[in-house]
């Protein structure tokens, strides 16, 4: 089911007891895109339980889950990390578990990528990079970058001042543009035009 890191048990713990007495109960929500996750980790009381949430008993302490996303954390591991500017818990969804989700479909999804196709990447192509539409939820767009792309300093700007803008004006019911590229890891992170 879930599993906790001895690092995250042991953290999860000290915060309960330094919060008030009636904090005996960690909850975990995720929303988001399965390709994009967000997870929420939440200390309550006991007496704040809903109806749709699922008890889970670690031993040193529960854990609430909500009923719709018992699946999205099926296999996950909970840590908590330390690094040099930044520290706190850290959900790890089971190996896989992005690329087990279909590829978008809908009018939406087919606008996007007829967008992509078309305008994005033959624009891109010349740096060696690509844009793919991985994911759609409701009116937002999930978008991964791959080649010369993946990793590149100005990609964040790419994204948001050219591809962003390009599929908001052909595509205005599309309400947010996320990146869920992993831009630290890849074959070809860096363009090189040496190579």
């Amino acid at each position: 089911m879930l599993t906790f890191t001895d690092r995250a048990r042991e953290m999860v713990r000290a915060f309960m007891d330094e919060e008030a007495s009636e904090v005996e109960v960690l909850r975990i929500g995720v929303e988001g895109s399965p390709v994009a996750p967000r997870y929420e980790l939440t200390l309550v009381s006991r007496s704040d339980r809903r109806e749709d949430e699922r008890v889970i008993d670690l031993g040193q302490f529960m854990v609430l889950i909500a009923e719709g996303s018992l699946d999205r954390l099926n296999g996950a591991t909970v840590d908590f990390v330390e690094r040099v500017n930044e520290s706190g818990f850290e959900v790890r969804p089971k190996t896989g578990a992005a690329t087990e989700v279909g590829a978008p479909a809908g009018p939406l999804a087919d606008r996007v990528r007829h967008v992509l196709n078309s305008q994005v990447n033959p624009a891109i192509a010349a740096h060696g990079g690509q844009i793919d539409l991985v994911d759609v939820e409701h009116t937002e767009v999930y978008l991964e970058m791959s080649g010369g792309c993946q990793g590149c300093a100005l990609s964040r700007m790419t994204l948001r001042q050219g591809v962003e803008r390009m599929l908001r004006q052909a595509v205005p019911e599309i309400t947010a543009v996320h990146d869920v590229t992993d831009h630290a890891s890849g074959q070809n992170p860096y363009f090189d035009p040496e190579a």
